[in-house]
């Protein structure tokens, strides 16, 4: 998941993402999300398995702001927030 507040991405894990966004949207984690106020899911990618996620996590997080932009946008260009087309 990465979700953009004006200049802050943020990536991370979780085996919940409709659970996790929610939390994030309604500021009920404390920590980074809540001091930068992130609220808007706009990727995400699925995987079979924990080990698969978090390698493809560090390998999104080592790489540049412009390869995280380019990401994002070349499946939602509008930045539109992904969190209400989740089931």
């Amino acid at each position: 998941m990465i979700v953009p507040l004006t200049t802050v991405l943020y990536t991370c894990v979780t085996s919940n993402l409709l659970k996790r966004v929610y939390e994030h949207k309604h500021e009920l984690v404390d920590g980074f999300t809540k001091r930068y106020k992130i609220k808007k899911l706009v990727y995400y990618e699925v995987f079979d398995s924990i080990e698969e996620a978090i390698k493809r996590e560090k390998q999104i997080k080592g790489g540049s702001r412009k390869k995280k932009i380019a990401l994002i946008e070349s499946i939602n260009p509008n930045w539109s927030d992904l969190y209400y087309q989740l089931d």
